[in-house]
């Protein structure tokens, strides 16, 4: 998987850099063995003046063929942001897996059933 990264309103450190990787790289686990697949993700702080709240957010867009998963986060850290958007994408990517299954069953039975005159 590709991964595209860009900051805004702050540097991007390696060690955020490494932690992003190490986060969107454990997804590959969950999607299909596809060099066309990548992620563009959008690290922002929201403001330069605030000191508390949602400072930080991290957007991301996961292409895959034929399909986009798209997941933002904003939290008072980065590092959190960073675990909300991959723990939602994670559960995106599951849902989509179970939707493409359930529809591939969906098919065969209607299959089945037009060759054995039932339908």
């Amino acid at each position: 998987m590709k991964i595209i990264t860009k900051t805004k309103n702050f540097p991007l450190t390696p060690s955020i850099a490494d932690y992003l990787e190490e986060k969107i790289n454990s997804l590959d686990k969950f999607l299909p063995k596809d060099e066309s697949i990548f992620a563009d993700v959008e690290l922002a702080k929201t403001t330069r003046h605030h000191q508390k709240g949602d400072v930080f957010k991290a957007e991301v867009n996961l292409t895959i063929p034929g399909r986009l998963i798209r997941s933002v986060a904003e939290e008072w850290d980065l590092r959190v942001a960073i675990d909300k958007v991959k723990d939602e994408l994670q559960r995106k990517i599951k849902g989509n897996k179970e939707k493409n299954i359930s529809l591939y069953r969906k098919g065969a039975r209607l299959f089945k059933r037009l060759l054995t005159g039932k339908y």
